[in-house]
């Protein structure tokens, strides 16, 4: 009876039904995007091919795996970096401009016990960071005023939001990886006229606000340059009264007979005076 039922071909395909079942309930294929928590009786008890920073490619844990049949389960976690989109945000910013902010983050698992523990799940840590994206959105923009969002100094605000997620997300077993702001809008109609106005007002009184200390600081040089020049002209008086006297009126002879140099300047003026005039005494020569 044994013997036939060895010859049995109902026999043997049970028994390699039973065997594929055993083998599949006993090993498992990692792939290397993957991060697999090990559960054995709802406990937790190990993680393969868990995310580590600088990681070679082909120095992780993915591969065949094997565990306890019917009493280990998997848990598959993704390895790759995930997004998480924030549309269309009202946000008020450091000047009480209201805006509308789209915005996305990259984050990655690496603690997928706690991922699994905290959030349940990809979806589920992805709606938990979106209420914390939004919030620390708001916190940070409300710090700055609307046209830095305009500036270079945008990167430094993306970097700020960035470190505050980050410090709230770690309590789910993911970091931020990057933020990004796609656009930060004014709403349309008449609140953003009467912002236009207003940064338009402001930008008007800090142009006279750059030519008012410009032209206070004109006035410094001018101010220097002409106390300068008149304690070079009392330093050579002291020297050479003579000298300067005849210095003086080259300088009064050139601006009355030449002019300013330009064409309108030239023989514009004429001037009639005797030989003997005290003016052109220069001319007359020292003889001394």
């Amino acid at each position: 009876m044994n013997e036939l039922n060895w010859k049995n071909p109902v026999f043997f395909g049970i028994a390699a039904l039973l065997l594929v079942i055993l083998a599949a309930a006993t090993f498992a294929i990692v792939p290397e995007t993957k991060q697999a928590v090990v559960y054995r009786l709802a406990q937790p008890i190990r993680v393969v091919n868990r995310y580590q920073p600088n990681e070679q490619p082909g120095n992780s844990g993915a591969g065949l795996i094997a565990r306890v049949p019917f009493l280990d389960r998997i848990t598959w976690v993704d390895k790759r970096t995930l997004d998480l989109d924030l549309e269309n945000t009202p946000v008020l910013s450091s000047d009480q401009l209201r805006l509308n902010v789209d915005a996305f983050a990259r984050f990655r698992v690496i603690d997928p016990r706690l991922m699994l523990a905290t959030a349940g799940g990809e979806e589920g840590v992805q709606n938990q960071l979106r209420p914390l994206f939004g919030s620390t959105l708001r916190n940070e923009l409300g710090k700055v005023p609307f046209a830095r969002l305009l500036t270079a100094e945008r990167n430094q605000v993306m970097d700020d939001i960035q470190t505050g997620l980050d410090r709230r997300a770690r309590q789910y077993g993911v970091e931020i990886v990057d933020v990004r702001i796609k656009q930060a809008e004014l709403p349309e109609g008449t609140p953003l006229d009467s912002a236009l106005r207003r940064m338009q007002t402001a930008r008007q009184q800090e142009a006279i606000t750059i030519t008012a200390e410009g032209q206070r600081r004109a006035r410094v040089v001018q101010a220097d340059a002409d106390a300068e020049a008149s304690r070079i002209y009392a330093q050579s008086f002291g020297k050479d009264a003579d000298f300067y006297d005849f210095y003086r009126a080259m300088q009064s002879y050139r601006r009355t007979f030449v002019g300013d140099g330009s064409a309108e300047g030239r023989g514009a003026t004429s001037i009639i005076l005797s030989p003997n005039n005290s003016y052109l005494r220069e001319f007359e020569g020292r003889g001394r």
